[in-house]
């Protein structure tokens, strides 16, 4: 119990890394909270900067699941238990210690654990990774964004999973899938005005993690210029 809530700790303050806010920061001296669509993560950085800065910081976050996860099965713990340690980075990535509890969406750390666990548990079966991969690749090229897929991908864990695993594996991915649709709901609420109802926007932030439909208007806007109205 006690590696366990250690690793659970570990995880948190490693998923608290705001890698993407610092390399915005030093390379370029911008503050990803206010540019773009105000995420920190490794898909703003990429829109805001360049590529060849976003790659290695999404290969960490995708690795701060990844390897706690790997210790957590390396130290013995169960299926269920390495869930809880890969949320754990999940959490920290989305509400950062380090940076005022306002982080990114935990797209790349959840696909870490995602990715992770039926290659290190034989008796998990591959069918909820596949799912979610599948949905994710495939409908980020044929809506050429990525958004909604997230939310299908994530949504399709607990669902498959249910006819495959066991009750505790299912009842993990819909920890994530709350966790991704909590962070979506209650993101920071932007400088502009949005003429739009609350139920509107909240759905806007389900559906496409934006108080808006229109992405470029989203992406580009100036936080103090003018009043959003769609």
């Amino acid at each position: 119990m006690a590696i366990w809530f250690a690793l659970i700790v570990a995880s948190y303050l490693l998923g608290s890394v705001p890698a993407a806010y610092l390399v915005a920061k030093l390379a370029r001296g911008i503050d990803l909270r206010q540019c773009g669509t105000g995420q920190v993560g490794g898909g703003n950085l990429w829109r805001m900067t360049s590529w060849y800065l976003a790659l290695p910081v999404g290969i960490f976050d995708l690795s701060k699941g990844l390897t706690m996860v790997w210790v957590a099965e390396l130290a013995g713990l169960s299926i269920s238990q390495q869930l809880v340690v890969g949320l754990a980075a999940v959490i920290g990535h989305n509400w950062p210690v380090f940076l005022g509890f306002n982080g990114g969406r935990g797209v790349g750390t959840t696909m870490g654990v995602v990715l992770i666990l039926p290659l290190i548990n034989n008796e998990m079966t591959p069918w909820a990774t596949v799912a979610c991969l599948s949905i994710l690749a495939g409908g980020t090229v044929v809506l050429r964004s990525s958004p909604l897929p997230v939310l299908a991908g994530v949504t399709s864990l607990p669902l498959v999973s249910a006819f495959f695993e066991p009750p505790s594996v299912t009842l993990g991915f819909l920890a994530f899938f709350l966790v991704l649709v909590t962070r979506r709901l209650t993101a920071p609420k932007v400088a502009q005005e949005v003429s739009l109802s609350r139920g509107r926007v909240l759905l806007n932030r389900l559906l496409f993690d934006r108080d808006i439909a229109d992405r470029e208007l989203w992406m580009y806007r100036k936080p103090w210029e003018g009043k959003i109205s769609q």
